[in-house]
């Protein structure tokens, strides 16, 4: 019963797919983020279901594409992207890391997030159309990778705040078994995708893994740490990474 009130608690707190609703408590808490990963496969579910629609019934490739980066913002709502928006908001900004913080709370957007927004969305839309159909069902597996990756940065990372949901998380969160966990999750995830194609799966594997330490360390020294903006900043760009590198993969 304990780890079918945390598997709510996550898809209800990083999806927007209807979950039954009960009062929390910090006991529920404790193993939600094992869970997270499996909002990733939803979506990755979804997107392999949109390849088969659209060869089923010849859906114009545009189309597919535009398809494609929907799936992931109905399904979570644009929670990360949320994120994503502040970071780079206040990355743009040049100020000191307290004035950074504070920029991250800031519930308006500026224009710098909407340029990085547009230019994520037109390299991922080009990606997806360049992409052969095994990248394209690899890709769906860094929607898990990468949250499998960000639950690690959160249950382990070093937090810029002692305060807000992310720490909330953290300090309810048994960091030991749920890092385990998600260690397990995550090399399941790259054995099944090294099946189905190998090299790819590599791709699909290493470019999350190289995109946690990166931001990790971009995230220590710009904000002192990790906040819950910067867990869904680092999930926009692995995904948004691995479609680059799964497109690219044929020319190399």
């Amino acid at each position: 019963m304990r780890l079918i009130k945390s598997f709510i608690v996550a898809f209800s707190m990083y999806s927007r797919i209807p979950m039954p609703r009960f009062n929390w408590d910090s006991e529920d808490m404790k193993y939600h983020l094992i869970f997270f990963p499996w909002v990733g496969a939803v979506i990755g579910a979804l997107e392999y279901g949109l390849l088969i629609l659209t060869e089923k019934y010849n859906i114009l490739n545009s189309a597919f594409a535009a398809l494609a980066i929907a799936i992931p913002l109905i399904v979570t709502g644009g929670f990360h992207l949320d994120g994503f928006m502040d970071v780079e908001d206040a990355i743009s900004s040049f100020k000191t890391r307290e004035e950074r913080l504070e920029i991250l709370k800031d519930p308006h957007i500026g224009a710098f997030s909407v340029i990085n927004v547009i230019i994520v969305g037109l390299l991922l839309f080009a990606s997806i159309l360049i992409m052969d159909r095994n990248s394209f069902i690899i890709w769906g597996f860094s929607f898990f990778m990468a949250r499998a990756l960000s639950g690690m940065l959160v249950v382990r990372g070093k937090k810029a705040k002692s305060e807000g949901m992310l720490y909330s998380e953290a300090k309810n969160t048994s960091d030991k078994p749920v890092f385990v966990s998600l260690c397990i999750e995550l090399i399941l995830s790259f054995c099944l995708a090294f099946v189905i194609s190998p090299f790819r799966a590599c791709f699909a594997f290493v470019i999350p893994i190289v995109t946690v330490l990166t931001l990790a360390k971009k995230a220590g020294r710009l904000f002192g740490g990790i906040t819950g903006d910067v867990a869904g900043w680092y999930v926009v760009n692995a995904e948004f990474l691995s479609a680059i590198f799964l497109a690219l993969y044929k020319y190399f």
